[in-house]
């Protein structure tokens, strides 16, 4: 299922939102070269978190291939500063459209719910619990760990918890065809969790699942649901129309 929009409006700017967006872009164009083969493993390699290279589980100068002779050396020390910078960096174009896409049908209402400095710390908390999660799940692995899915995972559940009834609209391929259906918020999203914690447990059996770091979007998700009642104000929540949910087809495509 693919959202597309929601029906609770915002009643304000969402300036924090639109900043985060507006970083991950930049930093993409900027500092990953667009996905430029190069700056795009350099940028993975230097800033992106690797597990084993933090628990000190894997030897300093160990190699992590990232591409047609290109690989990533680890270093030795522990770089903390990697769970902050592997947030704002991504793997390719459809990777940055993705995340920043949930991001902004999700974000801006719970931007809405708090004060805007509270929305950045519990951005930042989402992502520091997904990646400690992924951590305990693989503390040896060498592969480096980027994106901004596990802190938007943290907003998405968050939103579950704030508005599970608003509408969803989200496009359902069905074969050949593309339908438009409306979907109460907690069904698509309890659905998307599913997923990841099933992929989850494939992961862990070995299977390859092409490099996805599932459990930083449960840890994420999880730091979401239990952090948002910390952080939103009930007088903002109760100003956004949680109207009850009815189904409505929206129609083919």
């Amino acid at each position: 299922m693919i959202p597309y929009r929601d029906e609770n409006e915002t009643l304000r700017t969402p300036v924090v939102t639109l900043a985060i967006i507006a970083t991950n872009v930049i930093v993409w164009l900027l500092v990953q070269g667009a996905g430029t083969p190069i700056a795009l493993a350099r940028s993975v390699c230097n800033l992106g978190l690797i597990a084993g290279e933090l628990t000190g589980r894997i030897a300093p100068g160990t190699a992590f291939p990232l591409g047609p002779g290109l690989a990533c050396l680890t270093d030795e020390g522990h770089a903390f500063s990697h769970l902050f910078t592997s947030m704002f960096l991504h793997g390719s174009w459809m990777h940055l459209i993705g995340n920043m896409w949930f991001f902004w049908i999700f974000g801006n209402n719970i931007e809405d719910s708090m004060s805007r400095p509270r929305f950045v710390v519990f951005y930042l908390l989402s992502g520091l619990a997904a990646a400690a999660a992924q951590i305990v799940s693989n503390p040896a692995s060498v592969a480096p760990m980027i994106g901004a899915s596990g802190a938007i995972s943290g907003v998405m559940g968050a939103y579950l918890v704030l508005y599970p009834k608003v509408r969803v609209y989200t496009l359902v391929p069905l074969g050949f065809f593309l339908t438009s259906i409306a979907l109460p918020a907690w069904s698509m999203l309890l659905y998307w969790m599913a997923l990841q914690v099933i992929s989850g447990l494939v992961s862990l059996s070995g299977n390859s699942m092409g490099g996805v770091a599932f459990f930083a979007h449960i840890g994420g998700f999880v730091a979401g649901v239990v952090l948002i009642k910390l952080f939103a104000k009930s007088r903002d929540v109760r100003a956004h129309d949680s109207r009850r949910w009815t189904p409505r087809r929206v129609g083919w495509r």
